[in-house]
């Protein structure tokens, strides 16, 4: 099967002019003797997408992403290279891309709606889906012109439009960041509808959650190179450390400290760079260890987390992550959220331990996500998708949660008008020798007490 998108060694170059003119006379005067700057927004961009295949973009602003998929669309062309794509195709791109600000939101429906290729009894049996997926605050505000419109008024109408006809493939670009957090949860409902229906998507974001929940696959783009291609753990891995070692973390955490060996006289070579703090050695461990790697449901599990600060610093933030064997994030916290404060760290090693008291999980295989981080949220360091631990389990129970669970079993009173017949003969002997019970209802034992404590109740630093 031939791929939905063939992205063959695109390029794209913009003329960015270093003077700017007002007016006509002076547009006319300088015609022709305008200095302008060549900006290459892309460069050799090679990527395949098979159909049903959902791929995030993943980036830092001015990467190239936004501008990758407006030449996937069409809306732009590439300066060199070719873009094929095979299906019925919809975009959703900027905040309010499509819509003419001047007409209300009904004719900005009809009018997107013939755009994308739909005739007018189409677009007429679409209308009320269209009008009742964007909301209630849209549907009372369809014969509005959109200029009266908020941002997520706009993002809601846009999307519902963009998903009304169907499409084989789907362009989304970060504006669903936009969304209040019940419609973001509806948009990715949908999303996931169509990746059960085969639907290839191109999803354009700074949430790296977001790219490990719904796609996979991945490829990172920096300054129009394309740094990164393939499953969406390892190229967030390398996005985050493309950012580190590019000095774009943030310069709180991107300090200089002098070589640990000794340097010959006269040596003008800069301090090397490294990380404010480097996380260095995770482990997790289980009190039957010694028998046997795997864990049960509510047994206690410590996480040691073990770094290098070189060079003192005040209260960084050290967190840890859960991940379920399908990628889902289960639980996630740190030493802000635990109110545990890490205080201020010397320069040298030292460790911080999170205990889980009663590991509340079914049978799996669990991966671990560390991160330190200044107050301000910028990333020191940062691992992914690290061996965790493995959960067995005694019963039969499904899901990820092991949840403590009794049944007991009830006796209904029969009313007199539903009485049954009255046993007779050996029967009738047979019930008079059984005892009577004091209760219908069985002994079932209680289910086992559990503390009311935290997943995780304590971070101890080891400093």
């Amino acid at each position: 099967m031939p791929p939905a998108i063939e992205i063959r060694r695109v390029s794209k170059k913009f003329d960015i002019g270093k003077e700017s003119f007002d007016s006509l006379k002076e547009r006319l005067v300088h015609l022709g003797r305008t200095k302008s700057e060549e900006f290459w927004a892309l460069r050799e961009i090679q990527i395949d997408i098979a159909q049903g295949e959902t791929i995030g973009l993943l980036g830092h602003n001015g990467s190239g992403k936004s501008t990758l998929l407006k030449i996937i669309a069409g809306i732009l062309q590439p300066t060199h290279g070719e873009v094929v794509t095979r299906g019925r195709m919809s975009a959703l791109l900027e905040l309010g891309a499509g819509f003419h600000p001047d007409l209300t939101g009904r004719e900005n429906v009809e009018m997107n709606g013939l755009l994308l290729g739909l005739s007018r009894r189409d677009i007429a049996k679409r209308f009320d889906d269209i009008v009742e997926f964007a909301g209630e605050q849209v549907a009372s505000a369809i014969d509005r012109q959109v200029k009266f419109y908020s941002s997520g008024m706009f993002v809601r109408l846009g999307f519902s439009v963009a998903v009304s006809i169907d499409p084989e493939i789907l362009l989304v670009d970060e504006v669903l960041a936009v969304g209040d957090e019940a419609f973001s949860q509806k948009c990715l409902a949908k999303i996931k509808q169509f990746q059960r229906e085969g639907r290839t998507i191109v999803f354009v974001t700074h949430g790296a959650d977001l790219v490990r929940e719904i796609c996979n696959r991945a490829a990172v783009l920096d300054h129009g190179l394309q740094i990164a291609d393939g499953k969406p753990a390892a190229a967030i891995r390398t996005f985050r450390e493309h950012l580190f070692a590019t000095g774009r973390a943030g310069e709180a955490q991107s300090i200089e400290v002098e070589d640990e060996e000794e340097r010959p006289a006269g040596d003008t070579r800069p301090p090397r760079r490294v990380k404010a703090i480097r996380i260095t050695e995770v482990t997790s461990s289980h009190a039957h260890q010694s028998e046997r790697q795997h864990v049960y449901p509510g047994e206690p599990v410590e996480v040691e987390v073990r770094y290098r600060a070189e060079a003192p610093f005040d209260d960084p933030i050290i967190g840890i992550g859960l991940w379920d064997p399908n990628g889902h994030r289960i639980w996630g916290g740190n030493s802000l959220t635990l109110d545990a404060s890490i205080g201020r760290l010397e320069r040298g090693d030292g460790s911080v331990r999170f205990h889980i008291a009663s590991l509340p999980l079914l049978d799996g295989h669990y991966t671990l996500q560390i991160g330190i981080t200044d107050r301000d949220g910028q990333v020191i360091d940062w691992i992914d998708s690290m061996d965790g631990f493995e959960v067995g389990q005694h019963d039969k129970s499904v899901g990820v949660v092991a949840l403590q669970v009794a049944m007991e079993r009830r006796l209904v009173a029969v009313g007199p008008e539903q009485a049954p017949t009255e046993p007779t003969g050996a029967d009738a002997d047979a019930d008079a020798a059984e005892p009577t019970k004091a209760a219908d209802t069985p002994a079932v034992a209680e289910p086992p007490a559990v503390a009311d404590q935290p997943l995780i109740n304590a971070v101890e630093s080891l400093d």
